[in-house]
């Protein structure tokens, strides 16, 4: 449920449940802690664990900062947020003992502090006592969280730094530099950003690349200053201050190509008494790469339109259309349960197609003039043009095509999804963003053509498609769930597993006493990570995107 990562944006889980409203970032710092060690200070580490059926479970732990029992850790969390949901944190900050690793006994033990995500979201910021065990204030000591949500449109920056010539502060041997960034917020406070690593024994060293999202760093704000600080590692925790600059994300995009920019490492002090002082070092940005991560709905918002195909079942498990036994029956005073999630699931469709006209095929039925079974046809009959007028153009052809036809079977699906594969090839092949395809399977039961329609999902897992398929009536669906990934991968008959999980299987029992709305959010949930993480794969951005979009002036995407 959680993903965490050190000062970047974490990847999507591809686990995740239904209805992730968006990701938190926290950051963690506390103060006055108590001092376990009889020589030092402490040296503090955090653990976030969260609560899953009862049990706390560890997410993620900080880095160890040495012998402070004020920390400022730089580790950034990435929790899921769901709105729906009580999520339970627990952070829990143990004194380090160097190689052994952050042990969890008692006499380690600095406090701990429990609160749910959604706490901390509604607050931004919040600070709380430490408690030790059997709920006995641990001192003093406070923690602090501070909440940030990256936002849907948010993007990366990945940063590359060095300095030169810096200032020696050790007597027997070279400083052991390291580079913070703080974001100055509109309060004036600083937020730290990044911490690099330690460079040993260097005057002049070249610290590993990183990446912040542009949330983090600047809060999508171009002109928002920056102070970045050096500092001369000390393991006892009192880092001598080497010098700091001031500058903006404006400004460090000055280093994207070939290009490079520096600034004075400047202390102060020395600027005040030393008459000659020019600087303590240089730092350069030697590389900026911007990544822009693209939403949803700047996707819909570029003009992408959703093409909605529903495919329905006509095999004889169905039962005679004219017995009011059969899934098929067309009840004049209640809709029968292929009807209803034909309208539930087309009905959100519609507001993403323009044209609102919906493909409506059919299978597994004997059909006109010769009564041959077809796995793939028009159930307006109209072989060169098999799309309805809106829903209702749907509901129509529908109602009018169950008189003409026979029932028949086998329940093959892969025809089907073959031929929306072939239509949304040709649309990948325009290399914009320009048309998703949704195909919406109404079936009574389990596929017969299991083995083509696992390829068949395979090849359509590397274009833009989604399906949905809605299991009708009573029948055993066990079967049916091996198509939706969510269990595991899907693979094809030869081993080759699907690109991105594309599926979304639900028995449409499960949604009978609920509103169609239940449904409809139930299958399409999924949909909008699956278009993005379709574009994403492709590198294809919005076709116009919003111009009025918070960091839409943070340079175009790599």
């Amino acid at each position: 449920r959680a993903t965490a990562a050190m000062g970047e944006v974490s990847e999507a889980s591809s686990q995740a449940p239904l209805a992730v409203l968006s990701k938190v970032e926290l950051r963690v710092s506390c103060k006055h802690l108590l001092d376990r060690d009889t020589l030092n200070k402490s040296d503090p580490c955090v653990l976030l664990l969260m609560q899953s059926q009862g049990q706390w479970m560890e997410v993620d732990r900080s880095e160890v900062i040495k012998s402070n029992l004020n920390p400022v850790f730089a580790k950034i969390f990435t929790v899921d947020y769901y709105f729906e949901e009580v999520q339970k944190l627990r952070f829990e900050v143990y004194d380090s003992h160097g190689h052994a690793g952050v042990g969890t006994h008692d006499d380690d033990f600095l406090g701990g502090m429990e609160c749910t995500v959604g706490q901390i979201v509604a607050q931004k910021r919040v600070t709380k006592p430490l408690f030790l065990k059997y709920g006995k204030f641990a001192g003093k000591s406070t923690i602090t969280i501070i909440s940030e949500e990256i936002s849907g449109n948010n993007g990366y920056v990945e940063l590359a730094f060095r300095a030169k010539k810096l200032d020696d502060k050790d007597l027997f041997s070279k400083s052991d530099p390291f580079l913070e960034i703080y974001r100055i917020d509109d309060d004036r406070s600083e937020q730290l950003v990044y911490r690099t690593e330690v460079v040993k024994n260097n005057l002049s060293p070249i610290w590993e690349p990183f990446k912040v999202s542009l949330n983090s760093l600047c809060s999508c704000e171009e002109k928002r200053k920056l102070r970045c600080v050096v500092w001369d590692y000390d393991s006892r925790g009192k880092h001598d201050f080497i010098g700091e600059f001031f500058t903006t994300f404006e400004e460090m995009q000055k280093a994207m190509g070939e290009n490079k920019v520096q600034w004075d490492c400047m202390n102060p002090k020395y600027k005040i008494k030393k008459r000659n002082y020019k600087n303590s070092g240089v730092v350069v940005l030697l590389d900026l790469k911007i990544h822009r991560v693209y939403s949803f709905l700047d996707y819909i918002m570029g003009g992408c339109q959703i093409h909605f195909t529903v495919a329905i079942d006509f095999t004889a498990s169905n039962g005679d259309p004219r017995n009011s036994c059969s899934l098929h029956y067309i009840n004049p005073y209640q809709p029968n349960e292929y009807l209803k999630a034909l309208v539930a699931v087309g009905e959100i469709c519609q507001d993403y197609d323009s044209d609102k006209k919906f493909s409506a095929l059919g299978f597994g039925a004997r059909i006109p003039p010769k009564y041959e079974v077809s796995h793939d046809f028009a159930i307006n009959f109209n072989p060169d043009n098999d799309e309805c007028e809106g829903i209702q153009g749907v509901v129509e052809s529908y109602q009018s095509c169950l008189p003409k036809i026979q029932l028949y079977g086998p329940t093959n699906v892969a025809p089907i999804i073959s031929k929306v594969a072939r239509v949304a090839a040709d649309e990948e092949r325009t290399k914009e963003a320009s048309q998703y395809f949704i195909l919406l399977i109404l079936t009574d039961g389990v596929v017969t053509d299991m083995a083509d329609t696992r390829e068949a999902i395979v090849r359509a897992s590397y274009l833009p498609m989604s399906i949905i398929i809605v299991g009708v009536g009573n029948a055993d669906f066990t079967d049916m769930q091996i198509l939706d990934g969510d269990d595991g991968i899907l693979r094809s008959p030869k081993g080759e597993p699907v690109l991105r999980d594309i599926v979304q299987f639900v028995p449409f029992r499960e949604f009978k006493n609920a509103s169609p709305t239940a449904l409809a959010k139930c299958v399409l949930a999924e949909v909008p990570k699956q278009v993005v993480e379709y574009y994403s794969y492709k590198a294809f951005p919005p076709r116009c995107p919003q111009t009025d979009t918070p960091d839409s002036n943070l340079g175009s995407p790599q």
